[in-house]
């Protein structure tokens, strides 16, 4: 990992709580991957504000036991180590994404990895699962991203090893999924402060120290519960 990623690591899922914490302070991939269109921006911010209550079932569970498996598979046959850190885009601090994998190849290029079980057979990967790896390529500036995943039936895995196929980044949707998580940000901030957010153009001036931490302040209030 170089040292300007390893700069922007804002916590590691390892501790559980400090990772929480940090990831309800700004739009994850999670956020992103509810989020269709402009419409559900209300119920997103709703959401994000209530928190969830949802601690997991026996699919999340088998999830998290057979992910270490896969991240070694991973590593073994394609290179990409497993991450557990939490980093921010390089321009948006509230912009945040926890890949399963990251690693830097011989041209310099950031290359991610995301695994994910299933009891279903996907003829191709789910929209919302897209929209998550896209919003990690944006975070992280990675240009690829291997896509893992491993079917199984009553929580038995069905073949020797996962599938995976490459995603390429996709500049388009990811303008499209940063203006969303823009609108999202600007919901919140109506709903934390009572005010519109603050708009930057030509003729308006810098935000200043003490402006910039009111912000941050305000945004504070998107701690969740979970």
């Amino acid at each position: 990992m170089t040292p300007e990623l390893s700069a922007r690591i804002v916590a590691d899922s390892r501790d559980r709580v400090a990772w929480l914490r940090a990831r309800s302070q700004g739009i994850t991939a999670t956020d992103i991957a509810t989020i269709t269109s402009e419409r559900v921006i209300p119920r997103a911010a709703e959401q994000k504000l209530r928190g969830s209550s949802f601690g997991g079932n026996a699919y999340t569970d088998h999830g998290r036991r057979r992910e270490p498996e896969i991240a070694t598979w991973v590593a073994a046959t394609h290179g990409i180590r497993p991450s557990s850190a939490l980093f921010h885009a390089a321009v948006e601090r509230r912009h945040l994404a926890t890949p399963d994998g990251i690693s830097v190849d011989a041209d310099g290029r950031i290359l991610l990895a995301e695994i994910k079980t299933t009891n279903k057979t996907w003829r191709s990967i789910p929209r919302s699962y897209l929209r998550q790896v896209w919003w990690q390529q944006h975070v992280l500036g990675a240009e690829r991203t291997l896509f893992a995943w491993e079917e199984h039936r009553d929580f038995q895995p069905l073949h020797d090893e996962p599938k995976c196929v490459w995603i390429e980044r996709d500049d388009a949707e990811i303008a499209h999924l940063v203006t969303l998580a823009t609108a999202l940000i600007d919901e919140l901030y109506r709903r934390t402060t009572g005010n519109e957010p603050p708009r930057r153009d030509a003729e308006t001036p810098a935000v200043t120290p003490r402006e910039r931490a009111l912000q941050r302040s305000a945004y504070r209030a998107l701690a969740l519960s979970d």
